[in-house]
Protein backbone atom coordinates (compact mmCIF):
# COMPACT_ATOMS: atom_id res chain seq x y z
CA UNK A 1 0.00 0.00 0.00
CA UNK A 2 0.98 3.57 -1.03
CA UNK A 3 2.46 5.16 2.00
CA UNK A 4 0.11 8.14 1.73
CA UNK A 5 -2.47 6.38 1.65
CA UNK A 6 -1.29 4.54 5.02
CA UNK A 7 -0.70 7.99 6.56
CA UNK A 8 -4.14 9.24 4.91
CA UNK A 9 -5.76 6.49 7.12
CA UNK A 10 -3.88 7.03 9.91
CA UNK A 11 -4.42 10.39 10.18
CA UNK A 12 -8.71 9.96 9.55
CA UNK A 13 -8.91 7.56 12.18
CA UNK A 14 -6.94 9.80 14.45
CA UNK A 15 -9.38 12.32 13.32
CA UNK A 16 -12.47 10.61 14.11
CA UNK A 17 -11.04 9.08 17.30
CA UNK A 18 -10.60 12.43 18.74
CA UNK A 19 -13.68 14.00 17.85
CA UNK A 20 -15.43 11.31 19.33
CA UNK A 21 -13.33 12.01 22.65
CA UNK A 22 -12.87 16.02 22.57
CA UNK A 23 -15.98 17.21 20.74
CA UNK A 24 -17.42 20.43 22.68
CA UNK A 25 -19.40 20.21 25.67
CA UNK A 26 -21.04 23.22 26.05
CA UNK A 27 -22.88 24.25 29.44
CA UNK A 28 -26.53 26.42 29.08
CA UNK A 29 -28.99 27.22 31.87
CA UNK A 30 -31.26 23.96 32.38
CA UNK A 31 -35.12 24.48 31.10
CA UNK A 32 -37.73 23.85 33.59
CA UNK A 33 -41.15 21.89 32.99
CA UNK A 34 -44.64 23.16 34.17
CA UNK A 35 -46.49 20.85 36.46
CA UNK A 36 -49.92 20.19 36.54
CA UNK A 37 -51.00 22.43 39.22
CA UNK A 38 -54.81 23.65 39.86
CA UNK A 39 -55.98 26.48 37.76
CA UNK A 40 -56.89 29.16 40.59
CA UNK A 41 -53.67 29.46 42.15
CA UNK A 42 -50.63 30.26 39.37
CA UNK A 43 -48.71 27.63 37.89
CA UNK A 44 -45.81 26.22 39.75
CA UNK A 45 -42.48 25.85 37.50
CA UNK A 46 -40.02 23.65 39.84
CA UNK A 47 -36.57 25.20 40.64
CA UNK A 48 -34.76 21.89 40.83
CA UNK A 49 -33.81 19.16 37.98
CA UNK A 50 -35.78 16.20 37.03
CA UNK A 51 -34.96 12.95 39.83
CA UNK A 52 -33.22 11.83 37.35
CA UNK A 53 -30.73 8.68 38.84
CA UNK A 54 -27.84 7.12 37.64
CA UNK A 55 -27.12 3.38 37.69
CA UNK A 56 -24.62 3.78 40.79
CA UNK A 57 -27.28 6.19 42.35
CA UNK A 58 -30.43 3.38 43.02
CA UNK A 59 -31.02 1.81 45.97
CA UNK A 60 -31.58 -1.90 44.99
CA UNK A 61 -34.77 -1.94 47.06
CA UNK A 62 -36.29 1.24 44.79
CA UNK A 63 -36.20 -1.40 41.36
CA UNK A 64 -37.88 -4.53 40.34
CA UNK A 65 -37.53 -6.54 37.24
CA UNK A 66 -40.37 -7.54 34.43
CA UNK A 67 -39.08 -10.38 32.29
CA UNK A 68 -39.94 -10.22 28.64
CA UNK A 69 -38.62 -13.36 26.17
CA UNK A 70 -36.33 -10.72 24.59
CA UNK A 71 -35.47 -8.72 27.53
CA UNK A 72 -35.55 -7.81 31.47
CA UNK A 73 -36.64 -4.27 32.07
CA UNK A 74 -35.56 -2.82 35.29
CA UNK A 75 -37.97 -0.22 36.65
CA UNK A 76 -37.94 2.33 39.33
CA UNK A 77 -41.14 1.61 41.13
CA UNK A 78 -41.15 5.28 42.76
CA UNK A 79 -40.59 7.33 39.25
CA UNK A 80 -42.56 4.75 37.59
CA UNK A 81 -39.83 4.87 35.02
CA UNK A 82 -37.08 2.60 33.40
CA UNK A 83 -33.65 2.67 34.51
CA UNK A 84 -32.44 0.08 32.20
CA UNK A 85 -33.31 -3.11 29.61
CA UNK A 86 -31.23 -6.17 29.40
CA UNK A 87 -31.16 -7.46 26.08
CA UNK A 88 -30.86 -11.85 26.51
CA UNK A 89 -30.85 -12.05 23.19
CA UNK A 90 -27.25 -9.86 22.93
CA UNK A 91 -24.83 -11.57 25.56
CA UNK A 92 -27.43 -9.66 28.63
CA UNK A 93 -25.93 -6.24 27.28
CA UNK A 94 -27.72 -3.34 29.53
CA UNK A 95 -29.35 -0.62 27.83
CA UNK A 96 -29.15 2.33 30.22
CA UNK A 97 -32.03 5.07 30.00
CA UNK A 98 -31.70 6.60 33.86
CA UNK A 99 -34.82 7.13 35.10
CA UNK A 100 -36.40 6.45 31.09
CA UNK A 101 -40.49 7.92 30.45
CA UNK A 102 -39.97 10.18 34.06
CA UNK A 103 -43.05 12.80 34.26
CA UNK A 104 -41.07 16.02 35.28
CA UNK A 105 -42.65 16.49 38.75
CA UNK A 106 -40.44 15.19 41.73
CA UNK A 107 -43.74 15.62 43.87
CA UNK A 108 -45.00 12.55 42.30
CA UNK A 109 -44.58 9.04 43.91
CA UNK A 110 -46.11 6.12 42.11
CA UNK A 111 -46.69 2.93 43.35
CA UNK A 112 -46.94 -0.76 41.36
CA UNK A 113 -50.64 -1.57 40.58
CA UNK A 114 -50.31 -4.87 38.55
CA UNK A 115 -47.82 -6.61 36.53
CA UNK A 116 -48.43 -9.19 33.85
CA UNK A 117 -47.34 -10.77 30.76
CA UNK A 118 -49.39 -7.65 29.24
CA UNK A 119 -47.51 -4.82 30.59
CA UNK A 120 -46.47 -3.13 33.97
CA UNK A 121 -49.44 -0.16 35.84
CA UNK A 122 -48.32 2.59 37.92
CA UNK A 123 -50.43 4.47 40.09
CA UNK A 124 -49.82 8.26 41.95
CA UNK A 125 -52.82 9.26 44.32
CA UNK A 126 -52.44 13.05 45.93
CA UNK A 127 -55.12 15.47 46.84
CA UNK A 128 -55.51 17.30 43.31
CA UNK A 129 -55.06 14.16 40.61
CA UNK A 130 -54.64 10.63 39.73
CA UNK A 131 -51.93 9.38 37.35
CA UNK A 132 -51.52 5.93 36.04
CA UNK A 133 -48.68 4.85 33.68
CA UNK A 134 -49.64 1.97 32.02
CA UNK A 135 -46.43 0.45 29.68
CA UNK A 136 -47.79 -2.60 27.55
CA UNK A 137 -45.25 -5.04 25.81
CA UNK A 138 -45.38 -6.96 23.04
CA UNK A 139 -44.24 -10.39 23.11
CA UNK A 140 -43.46 -10.42 19.85
CA UNK A 141 -40.74 -7.47 18.88
CA UNK A 142 -39.02 -4.84 20.62
CA UNK A 143 -42.15 -1.85 20.33
CA UNK A 144 -44.37 -0.89 23.51
CA UNK A 145 -47.07 1.48 24.14
CA UNK A 146 -47.17 3.77 27.18
CA UNK A 147 -50.42 5.76 28.31
CA UNK A 148 -50.48 8.05 30.83
CA UNK A 149 -53.66 9.34 32.42
CA UNK A 150 -54.26 12.06 34.46
CA UNK A 151 -58.05 12.35 36.42
CA UNK A 152 -58.59 15.60 37.87
CA UNK A 153 -59.89 14.58 41.69
CA UNK A 154 -60.16 18.17 43.02
CA UNK A 155 -63.23 20.37 43.17
CA UNK A 156 -60.65 22.98 40.73
CA UNK A 157 -59.75 23.03 37.31
CA UNK A 158 -56.13 21.77 36.58
CA UNK A 159 -53.65 23.23 33.79
CA UNK A 160 -52.15 19.52 32.79
CA UNK A 161 -48.54 19.83 30.99
CA UNK A 162 -46.17 17.31 32.34
CA UNK A 163 -42.89 16.76 30.26
CA UNK A 164 -42.01 13.14 29.81
CA UNK A 165 -37.83 12.51 29.79
CA UNK A 166 -37.08 9.62 27.33
CA UNK A 167 -34.20 8.94 29.22
CA UNK A 168 -31.26 11.09 31.05
CA UNK A 169 -27.79 10.79 28.88
CA UNK A 170 -24.55 9.99 31.32
CA UNK A 171 -21.35 11.81 30.10
CA UNK A 172 -19.26 10.78 33.06
CA UNK A 173 -16.39 9.15 32.45
CA UNK A 174 -16.53 5.73 33.73
CA UNK A 175 -19.50 5.36 31.64
CA UNK A 176 -18.15 2.97 28.94
CA UNK A 177 -21.10 4.05 26.18
CA UNK A 178 -20.33 7.94 26.61
CA UNK A 179 -18.49 8.96 23.64
CA UNK A 180 -21.68 6.74 21.59
CA UNK A 181 -24.35 8.40 22.90
CA UNK A 182 -26.43 11.13 20.70
CA UNK A 183 -29.86 11.88 19.68
CA UNK A 184 -31.99 11.71 17.24
CA UNK A 185 -35.32 14.78 16.84
CA UNK A 186 -37.76 14.37 13.49
CA UNK A 187 -40.00 17.13 13.44
CA UNK A 188 -42.48 18.11 10.59
CA UNK A 189 -39.73 19.87 8.56
CA UNK A 190 -36.77 18.10 9.05
CA UNK A 191 -34.13 15.40 10.69
CA UNK A 192 -31.51 16.40 13.36
CA UNK A 193 -29.08 14.40 14.48
CA UNK A 194 -27.10 15.47 17.96
CA UNK A 195 -24.60 15.06 20.11
CA UNK A 196 -27.04 15.85 23.12
CA UNK A 197 -24.25 18.61 24.72
CA UNK A 198 -26.24 21.67 24.81
CA UNK A 199 -29.75 22.64 25.77
CA UNK A 200 -31.95 23.44 23.20
CA UNK A 201 -35.57 23.01 21.90
CA UNK A 202 -37.45 21.60 19.16
CA UNK A 203 -40.99 22.19 18.11
CA UNK A 204 -43.35 20.35 15.89
CA UNK A 205 -42.31 16.70 17.10
CA UNK A 206 -42.95 13.93 15.24
CA UNK A 207 -40.61 11.51 17.07
CA UNK A 208 -37.59 11.41 19.03
CA UNK A 209 -34.62 9.07 19.92
CA UNK A 210 -31.27 8.32 22.21
CA UNK A 211 -28.81 6.01 21.63
CA UNK A 212 -25.94 4.44 22.66
CA UNK A 213 -23.53 1.90 20.66
CA UNK A 214 -25.60 -0.64 19.85
CA UNK A 215 -29.37 0.19 21.25
CA UNK A 216 -31.82 2.84 21.16
CA UNK A 217 -35.12 4.17 22.42
CA UNK A 218 -37.27 6.15 20.05
CA UNK A 219 -40.65 7.60 21.43
CA UNK A 220 -43.57 8.91 19.00
CA UNK A 221 -46.35 11.35 21.01
CA UNK A 222 -50.05 10.16 19.57
CA UNK A 223 -50.85 13.42 19.53
CA UNK A 224 -49.42 16.62 18.34
CA UNK A 225 -48.18 19.96 19.09
CA UNK A 226 -45.31 18.44 21.23
CA UNK A 227 -41.64 20.10 21.62
CA UNK A 228 -39.05 18.10 21.99
CA UNK A 229 -35.82 19.14 24.55
CA UNK A 230 -32.09 18.72 25.31
CA UNK A 231 -31.19 19.86 28.73
CA UNK A 232 -27.74 19.99 30.10
CA UNK A 233 -28.66 19.27 34.12
CA UNK A 234 -25.45 18.82 34.39
CA UNK A 235 -21.28 18.31 33.39
CA UNK A 236 -22.23 14.60 33.43
CA UNK A 237 -25.81 14.33 32.80
CA UNK A 238 -28.27 15.37 29.87
CA UNK A 239 -32.02 15.09 29.96
CA UNK A 240 -33.73 13.99 26.62
CA UNK A 241 -37.59 14.33 26.37
CA UNK A 242 -41.15 16.11 25.46
CA UNK A 243 -43.24 18.28 26.73
CA UNK A 244 -46.92 17.87 25.87
CA UNK A 245 -49.00 20.80 24.81
CA UNK A 246 -51.38 22.15 27.95
CA UNK A 247 -54.67 21.07 28.32
CA UNK A 248 -57.24 22.05 30.49
CA UNK A 249 -59.07 19.74 32.64
CA UNK A 250 -62.29 19.83 34.46
CA UNK A 251 -63.11 18.57 37.97
CA UNK A 252 -63.71 14.86 37.89
CA UNK A 253 -62.52 14.38 34.01
CA UNK A 254 -59.34 12.58 32.89
CA UNK A 255 -57.46 12.60 30.02
CA UNK A 256 -55.07 10.35 28.06
CA UNK A 257 -52.00 10.66 26.22
CA UNK A 258 -50.15 8.08 24.21
CA UNK A 259 -46.91 7.10 22.86
CA UNK A 260 -45.60 4.63 20.88
CA UNK A 261 -42.15 3.17 22.10
CA UNK A 262 -39.36 1.13 20.54
CA UNK A 263 -36.74 -0.58 22.81
CA UNK A 264 -33.96 -2.40 20.84
CA UNK A 265 -31.32 -2.94 18.94
CA UNK A 266 -30.24 -0.39 15.93
CA UNK A 267 -30.97 -2.86 13.19
CA UNK A 268 -32.70 -1.38 10.16
CA UNK A 269 -34.74 -4.83 8.96
CA UNK A 270 -36.31 -4.64 12.75
CA UNK A 271 -36.87 -1.39 13.07
CA UNK A 272 -38.53 -1.38 9.70
CA UNK A 273 -41.09 -4.21 10.33
CA UNK A 274 -42.33 -1.92 13.29
CA UNK A 275 -42.59 1.51 11.77
CA UNK A 276 -40.07 2.11 8.75
CA UNK A 277 -40.48 6.14 9.26
CA UNK A 278 -38.11 5.25 11.88
CA UNK A 279 -34.76 4.20 10.71
CA UNK A 280 -33.92 7.53 9.99
CA UNK A 281 -32.48 7.27 13.42
CA UNK A 282 -29.90 4.81 12.23
CA UNK A 283 -26.83 7.15 11.45
CA UNK A 284 -23.16 6.76 11.00
CA UNK A 285 -21.68 9.79 10.53
CA UNK A 286 -20.77 11.74 7.62
CA UNK A 287 -20.33 8.77 5.22
CA UNK A 288 -24.00 7.18 6.19
CA UNK A 289 -25.26 6.61 2.64
CA UNK A 290 -22.00 4.30 1.80
CA UNK A 291 -21.73 2.85 5.35
CA UNK A 292 -25.61 1.76 5.19
CA UNK A 293 -24.66 0.00 1.38
CA UNK A 294 -21.38 -1.46 2.79
CA UNK A 295 -23.87 -3.04 6.06
CA UNK A 296 -26.66 -4.05 4.04
CA UNK A 297 -24.14 -5.76 1.54
CA UNK A 298 -22.67 -7.64 4.19
CA UNK A 299 -25.88 -8.88 5.70
CA UNK A 300 -26.46 -10.12 1.70
CA UNK A 301 -22.77 -12.30 2.45
CA UNK A 302 -24.04 -13.15 5.73
CA UNK A 303 -27.11 -14.75 4.52
CA UNK A 304 -25.01 -16.73 2.38
CA UNK A 305 -22.04 -17.94 4.53
CA UNK A 306 -23.84 -17.63 7.95
CA UNK A 307 -20.57 -16.44 9.66
CA UNK A 308 -19.50 -12.54 10.23
CA UNK A 309 -16.07 -13.44 10.09
CA UNK A 310 -16.44 -15.23 6.89
CA UNK A 311 -18.88 -12.55 5.94
CA UNK A 312 -16.05 -10.18 6.78
CA UNK A 313 -13.08 -11.57 4.90
CA UNK A 314 -15.54 -12.13 2.07
CA UNK A 315 -16.43 -8.55 1.90
CA UNK A 316 -12.91 -7.35 1.75
CA UNK A 317 -12.82 -8.88 -1.42
CA UNK A 318 -15.28 -7.61 -2.67
CA UNK A 319 -14.01 -3.80 -1.57
CA UNK A 320 -10.87 -4.96 -2.90
CA UNK A 321 -12.43 -5.85 -6.53
CA UNK A 322 -14.24 -2.67 -6.42
CA UNK A 323 -11.35 -0.54 -5.49
CA UNK A 324 -8.97 -2.31 -7.48
CA UNK A 325 -8.83 0.24 -11.03
CA UNK A 326 -7.87 2.64 -8.27
CA UNK A 327 -5.49 0.62 -6.67
CA UNK A 328 -3.78 0.16 -10.36
CA UNK A 329 -3.94 3.98 -10.74
CA UNK A 330 -2.17 4.69 -7.41
CA UNK A 331 0.63 1.56 -7.74
CA UNK A 332 1.29 2.99 -12.03
CA UNK A 333 1.52 6.78 -10.22
CA UNK A 334 3.79 5.10 -7.51
CA UNK A 335 6.18 2.99 -9.69
CA UNK A 336 6.76 6.10 -11.90
CA UNK A 337 7.63 8.66 -8.97
CA UNK A 338 9.76 5.44 -8.19
CA UNK A 339 11.46 5.23 -11.16
CA UNK A 340 12.43 9.24 -10.84
CA UNK A 341 13.65 8.49 -7.72
CA UNK A 342 17.30 8.45 -8.34
CA UNK A 343 17.16 11.70 -10.67
CA UNK A 344 15.45 13.29 -8.43
CA UNK A 345 18.61 12.82 -5.36
CA UNK A 346 21.06 13.70 -8.19
CA UNK A 347 19.14 16.90 -8.74
CA UNK A 348 18.89 17.51 -4.59
CA UNK A 349 22.42 17.20 -5.01
CA UNK A 350 23.10 19.54 -7.52
CA UNK A 351 20.80 22.42 -6.25
CA UNK A 352 21.14 21.95 -2.33
CA UNK A 353 21.86 25.29 -1.90
CA UNK A 354 19.05 26.86 -4.25
CA UNK A 355 15.71 25.48 -3.59
CA UNK A 356 13.90 27.53 -6.19
CA UNK A 357 15.97 25.91 -8.88
CA UNK A 358 15.46 22.64 -7.71
CA UNK A 359 11.63 23.02 -7.62
CA UNK A 360 11.98 24.13 -11.24
CA UNK A 361 14.50 21.06 -12.14
CA UNK A 362 12.00 18.56 -10.68
CA UNK A 363 8.86 19.94 -12.53
CA UNK A 364 10.50 19.62 -15.83
CA UNK A 365 11.61 16.06 -15.06
CA UNK A 366 8.31 15.41 -14.59
CA UNK A 367 7.27 16.63 -17.67
CA UNK A 368 10.09 15.28 -19.59
CA UNK A 369 8.75 11.66 -18.43
CA UNK A 370 4.99 12.57 -18.15
CA UNK A 371 4.37 11.98 -14.71
CA UNK A 372 2.06 13.65 -12.95
CA UNK A 373 3.36 13.95 -9.13
CA UNK A 374 -0.28 14.26 -7.91
CA UNK A 375 -1.38 11.19 -9.79
CA UNK A 376 -1.87 9.23 -6.82
CA UNK A 377 -4.25 11.47 -4.97
CA UNK A 378 -7.28 11.47 -6.56
CA UNK A 379 -7.95 7.29 -5.74
CA UNK A 380 -6.62 7.92 -2.28
CA UNK A 381 -9.76 10.60 -1.83
CA UNK A 382 -11.98 8.51 -3.39
CA UNK A 383 -11.00 5.65 -1.15
CA UNK A 384 -11.00 7.01 1.90
CA UNK A 385 -15.14 8.21 2.34
CA UNK A 386 -15.32 3.90 1.98
CA UNK A 387 -12.61 3.08 4.35
CA UNK A 388 -13.96 6.06 7.05
CA UNK A 389 -17.80 4.34 6.22
CA UNK A 390 -16.62 0.78 7.16
CA UNK A 391 -14.98 1.83 10.35
CA UNK A 392 -18.18 4.17 11.46
CA UNK A 393 -20.73 1.15 10.54
CA UNK A 394 -18.51 -1.78 12.11
CA UNK A 395 -18.02 -0.05 15.01
CA UNK A 396 -21.91 0.31 15.78
CA UNK A 397 -22.79 -2.69 14.55
CA UNK A 398 -25.11 -4.30 16.59
CA UNK A 399 -24.75 -7.75 14.35
CA UNK A 400 -21.39 -8.37 15.53
CA UNK A 401 -22.02 -8.03 19.06
CA UNK A 402 -21.23 -11.79 20.26
CA UNK A 403 -20.40 -13.36 16.80
CA UNK A 404 -17.69 -15.39 16.96
CA UNK A 405 -15.05 -16.48 14.46
CA UNK A 406 -12.02 -18.59 14.77
CA UNK A 407 -10.20 -18.14 17.97
CA UNK A 408 -12.17 -14.42 17.76
CA UNK A 409 -15.08 -14.99 20.62
CA UNK A 410 -16.51 -11.77 20.26
CA UNK A 411 -16.34 -9.53 16.56
CA UNK A 412 -17.53 -6.42 18.43
CA UNK A 413 -14.18 -6.15 20.69
CA UNK A 414 -10.08 -6.81 20.29
CA UNK A 415 -9.88 -10.50 19.49
CA UNK A 416 -8.34 -11.41 22.66
CA UNK A 417 -5.89 -14.36 21.92
CA UNK A 418 -4.63 -14.70 25.67
CA UNK A 419 -4.72 -12.90 28.54
CA UNK A 420 -1.80 -11.97 30.63
CA UNK A 421 -1.54 -12.57 34.91
CA UNK A 422 0.59 -10.82 36.96
CA UNK A 423 1.78 -7.06 36.95
CA UNK A 424 2.21 -7.09 33.00
CA UNK A 425 1.50 -3.32 31.51
CA UNK A 426 -0.71 -5.38 28.49
CA UNK A 427 -3.05 -7.23 30.25
CA UNK A 428 -4.48 -9.12 27.01
CA UNK A 429 -2.50 -10.37 24.09
CA UNK A 430 -4.40 -8.86 21.04
CA UNK A 431 -2.92 -11.02 17.85
CA UNK A 432 -4.82 -9.27 14.75
CA UNK A 433 -3.43 -5.73 15.46
CA UNK A 434 0.06 -7.06 15.66
CA UNK A 435 -0.32 -9.36 12.56
CA UNK A 436 -1.53 -6.31 10.40
CA UNK A 437 1.33 -4.30 11.82
CA UNK A 438 3.91 -6.63 10.61
CA UNK A 439 1.79 -6.77 6.74
CA UNK A 440 2.49 -2.87 6.67
CA UNK A 441 5.75 -2.96 7.61
CA UNK A 442 6.45 -5.54 4.60
CA UNK A 443 4.33 -3.05 2.15
CA UNK A 444 6.65 -0.43 2.74
CA UNK A 445 9.56 -2.32 2.87
CA UNK A 446 8.63 -3.63 -0.72
CA UNK A 447 7.53 -0.19 -2.19
CA UNK A 448 10.56 1.65 -0.66
CA UNK A 449 12.93 3.28 -2.93
CA UNK A 450 16.48 3.37 -2.29
CA UNK A 451 18.10 6.45 -1.44
CA UNK A 452 20.47 8.64 0.39
CA UNK A 453 20.92 11.04 2.79
CA UNK A 454 17.91 12.04 4.39
CA UNK A 455 15.18 10.58 2.09
CA UNK A 456 17.18 7.53 3.18
CA UNK A 457 16.57 8.52 7.08
CA UNK A 458 13.08 9.56 6.58
CA UNK A 459 12.24 6.30 4.95
CA UNK A 460 13.30 4.15 7.54
CA UNK A 461 11.94 6.32 10.23
CA UNK A 462 8.96 5.79 8.46
CA UNK A 463 9.14 1.92 7.55
CA UNK A 464 9.70 1.11 11.41
CA UNK A 465 7.42 3.90 12.87
CA UNK A 466 3.73 3.62 10.76
CA UNK A 467 3.33 0.10 11.59
CA UNK A 468 3.78 0.46 15.15
CA UNK A 469 0.96 3.52 14.81
CA UNK A 470 -1.35 1.58 12.92
CA UNK A 471 -0.31 -1.45 16.17
CA UNK A 472 -1.46 0.62 18.95
CA UNK A 473 -4.39 2.27 16.98
CA UNK A 474 -5.79 -0.87 16.00
CA UNK A 475 -4.69 -2.74 19.82
CA UNK A 476 -8.52 -2.17 21.28
CA UNK A 477 -10.56 -1.85 18.30
CA UNK A 478 -13.24 -4.15 17.36
CA UNK A 479 -11.66 -7.63 16.26
CA UNK A 480 -14.35 -7.27 13.23
CA UNK A 481 -12.48 -3.87 11.75
CA UNK A 482 -9.24 -5.22 11.96
CA UNK A 483 -9.99 -8.00 10.67
CA UNK A 484 -11.50 -6.75 7.45
CA UNK A 485 -7.86 -4.40 7.53
CA UNK A 486 -5.96 -7.30 7.88
CA UNK A 487 -7.85 -9.30 4.92
CA UNK A 488 -7.52 -5.72 2.59
CA UNK A 489 -4.13 -5.13 3.65
CA UNK A 490 -2.67 -9.32 2.96
CA UNK A 491 -4.36 -8.20 -0.67
CA UNK A 492 -2.44 -4.98 -1.59
CA UNK A 493 0.74 -7.06 0.16
CA UNK A 494 0.46 -9.69 -2.51
CA UNK A 495 -0.83 -7.67 -5.37
CA UNK A 496 2.94 -5.07 -4.41
CA UNK A 497 4.62 -8.63 -4.33
CA UNK A 498 3.79 -9.42 -7.69
CA UNK A 499 4.24 -5.94 -9.32
CA UNK A 500 7.68 -5.98 -7.53
CA UNK A 501 8.43 -9.27 -8.89
CA UNK A 502 7.50 -8.25 -12.49
CA UNK A 503 9.51 -5.55 -12.21
CA UNK A 504 12.76 -6.65 -10.75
Amino acid sequence: MEKRLIVAIALSLLVLLTWSLLAPKPQLPATKGVIAQPLAPVSVVPQEPPNIKLAQELPAASLFQYQQDKFTVNFIEPQGAIQEIIFKTHQDYKFLLNSGFLLVDNTLSFKKESSSSGGVTFVHNDLNKKIKKQFIFSNSSYDIWLEIEVQNTSNQPLKVNFPLILGGLDFSSHNPQARYQDVTVVTKDKTLHLNARKTQEFPGLKFLSLRDRYFCAIIEPAAENNTAFINKVTPQLTEVGLTPAEQLLMPGHKIAQQFHIYLGPQELQTINKIKPEWSVIINYGTFDFIAQLILQLLGFVYSLVHSWGWAIVILSFLVYLLLYPLTLKQMRSMKEMQLLQPHIEELRKLYKDNPQRLNKEIMQLYREHKVNPLGGCLPLILQMPIFIALWQALQRSVILKGANFLWIKDLSEPDRLFTLGGSFPIKEINILPILTAILMFLQQKISTVATSGASAEQQKIMVIMMPIIFGFAFYNMPSGWVLYFFVYSLLMLIYQFRISRKNG
